[in-house]
């Protein structure tokens, strides 16, 4: 056979095997598992929910897998993560900044589309402002808002409502808030809200709230909640700890009487801050509350197929590793035993009395020897010193790692359920998340809400 007979041979080979493996791989995209218990839902969402778990990482998804494992089945059982999971998303800012991102440029990138340098507010490399999902939803009449567990105007929340040069300019985006007209605001931050601008936000037809107990008292209009000084409290130490799954579903409530459809934001803000922390204990807490919350607009979804929702991490912290020390184990027991955060039991172990043992009782093990002297040692040079000694005793006991107290480059995983949720599928940058959310929105502007 001639040379340029086999030639011709091989490239048809190649373009059938090109062909089939993109048929194959439409075929798997066109439905993602979830979408089929939906119905006949439409192509296009009317409304869109934006799930960001803030430094959650890889690794805390698979972490809470096994944290929630029962350990007397065969069976290492799904969670809501394993269920919705669609893709992978970079995450690296403006080439400024390197690879590494901060929250600020990763939620810019969510929210606008664009890269940015580490601390920007929705605004570009030039400091200008670049429009964000949120205003053009609200530009196209529908109605936005945000729950937060961080206050609500940190980083992440702020870059889907304002632009500021530094994220670090609390106040100033606080002031900012007013000009938003977003629907619903939800979270901590009362130290940036002071009397008078919370007036002024009353003037504008506001209802505020500093007691989470009356945020059932609202069934209509705009909401701003501030619940506590700046962030809400651990969940793990959290009488009522369903706080984020109980402004989920306040905000589904009230966004969704615009006929027209919304955009909402959820943060599980505080796993990034137990990453910063390496405090495996109060990170799996905040984990079971996000996913709490995301269960509670899967349910939402469930009746309502023309809501998509899209879950995803603005970056990894803490370099968290499951299993640590060349030892091949990784104990959950030990996690799900201790009965508070670290900063809890470090608090209660300086009170007076027998803290031993109610360190002991918090840990839900009894420390040995050497652990207790380690443990008293600490507790004579104070609080800070005492948090660290027990986070590391729980490292030590559970075999849990920490490669840093900052973030890493790391990509993040992409969970997605609802009308269009394939568009996720595989991999994508942070900003290609955002573009296509935004091509999702309405073309024109709707009528007037009835």
């Amino acid at each position: 056979m001639a040379a340029t007979q086999k030639m011709k041979i091989f490239k048809l080979c190649m373009l059938a095997g090109v062909a089939l493996i993109s048929s194959v791989g439409a075929a798997a995209q066109a439905v993602t598992p979830v979408q089929t218990i939906l119905g006949d839902a439409p192509s296009i969402p009317k409304n869109i929910v934006i799930m960001i778990g803030d430094g959650m990482g890889p690794a805390y998804t698979s972490a809470y897998r096994y944290y929630k494992d029962n350990p007397d089945t065969q069976e290492i059982e799904q969670t809501v993560f394993d269920r919705l999971l669609v893709g992978t998303s970079s995450t690296y800012p403006a080439r400024v900044s390197g690879y590494v991102t901060d929250s600020a440029a990763s939620a810019t990138a969510l929210a606008t589309g664009t890269k940015t340098y580490n601390g920007a507010i929705s605004v570009d490399t030039n400091k200008q402002p670049i429009p964000t999902i949120m205003e053009k939803a609200k530009a196209l009449g529908l109605s936005t808002g945000v729950a937060v567990t961080s206050q609500i105007n940190h980083a992440t929340p702020a870059a889907f409502l304002s632009h500021n040069e530094s994220r670090s300019n609390y106040d100033e985006l606080a002031q900012s808030y007013l000009k938003t007209d977003a629907d619903v605001m939800l979270g901590g931050g009362q130290k940036y809200f002071p009397v008078g601008l919370i007036e002024k936000f009353e003037a504008k037809g506001y209802q505020y709230l500093s007691d989470f107990n009356l945020l059932d008292s609202v069934k209509q209009g705009k909401v701003i909640g501030l619940f506590a000084d700046v962030q809400l409290p651990w969940a793990i130490d959290d009488s009522d700890s369903n706080k984020l799954s109980k402004m989920t579903t306040k905000a589904l409530e009230l966004l969704s009487q615009n006929n027209n459809g919304f955009v909402l934001l959820v943060e599980g803000s505080l796993i990034d801050w137990a990453g910063h922390n390496n405090d495996i204990v109060a990170a799996m807490g905040e984990m079971e509350e996000f996913a709490n919350a995301i269960e509670v607009v899967e349910q939402y979804i469930r009746k309502n197929n023309d809501t998509l929702m899209v879950v995803t991490a603005d970056h990894n912290t803490g370099g968290l590793s499951i299993g640590a020390n060349g030892e091949y184990s990784w104990d959950t027991a030990i996690i799900r035993g201790v009965q508070a955060s670290p900063d809890f039991i470090a608090n209660d172990a300086l009170a007076d009395g027998d803290w031993l043992a109610r360190v002991t009782l918090n840990l839900g093990f009894e420390p040995n020897e050497d652990e207790i002297s380690q443990l008293s040692r600490a507790r004579m040079q104070g609080k800070e010193v005492m948090i660290t000694s027990i986070k590391q005793l729980i490292d030590s006991r559970s075999n849990t790692g920490w490669t840093t107290g900052g973030h890493t480059g790391v990509d993040v995983q992409v969970f997605a359920t609802g009308p269009a949720a394939s568009l996720f599928a595989g991999y994508q940058d942070n900003t290609d998340i955002a573009t296509k959310l935004i091509s999702l929105l309405p073309k024109v502007k709707s009528q007037p809400n009835k």
